[in-house]
């Protein structure tokens, strides 16, 4: 008679990097006068989205997000739309931000750094990011017009610094060259969303290590 198989012996040689208990998942609600907003993260998904704020091109850029750097997003927000898109914007990347820094805990075994170039068409966009907990944005962005459809361009520097401050994350953003303004934002969150896909892995080979000399990321 064959002897049996230890059916766990796979498991037990496994290299992959497990997740933390529960998963690097976390919401976040904030509520003023101006907004109502919930955002959920799971930074260990496959880039799943539900997003709705009102403005449908701010909702585009969400999606893009999440799909390219495999976060899984929700967010629903309600706010002053009759007012401009301003507060809902800014207070979503508030709440995205503060999300994913709740998400990250201790931020153990994480990649840190990382950056991209990536082209949409005519536009070319690059992303540095280090997750150190010193937030602190560089935006070198130019838009041709004031609006895309009913979006004021502004608004992508303001989004972005919403996000990196509530983050953590120095953030460095600059666009090469491009002259439509759509594939300009566009590059600008598709760089974001993959320059965060790197820097938020786990490295399999620091798991479970703070990635500083310091000991702490942070202050």
């Amino acid at each position: 008679m064959a002897r049996g198989r230890k059916t766990v012996s796979r498991k037990a040689v496994s290299k992959a990097p497990a997740r933390a208990a529960g998963g690097r998942r976390a919401s976040v609600r904030r509520a003023t006068k101006e907004t109502d907003i919930e955002v959920a993260v799971d930074l260990d998904g496959k880039g799943a989205s539900q997003i709705s704020t009102g403005i449908g091109f701010f909702d585009h850029m969400l999606d893009l997000l999440a799909r390219h750097s495999r976060i899984d997003i929700t967010v629903k927000a309600k706010g002053d739309l009759h007012i401009d898109h301003h507060h809902t914007t800014e207070d979503v990347g508030i709440a995205l931000g503060q999300s994913v820094k709740k998400a990250l805990g201790d931020m153990k075994g994480i990649a840190r750094y990382a950056d991209v170039h990536v082209p949409m068409d005519e536009a070319l966009t690059r992303v540095a990011v280090d997750v150190s907990g010193r937030p602190f944005l560089v935006f070198k962005v130019k838009f041709g017009r004031d609006k895309i459809g009913a979006f004021d361009t502004e608004l992508v520097q303001e989004w972005f610094q919403a996000f990196a401050m509530n983050a953590g994350l120095t953030l460095h953003v600059e666009t090469l060259y491009g002259s439509n303004d759509h594939h300009i934002s566009e590059s600008c969150f598709k760089a974001l969303a993959r320059a965060l896909r790197a820097a938020l892995a786990i490295d399999p080979r620091a798991a479970g290590e703070i990635p500083s000399t310091k000991g702490s990321l942070g202050g």
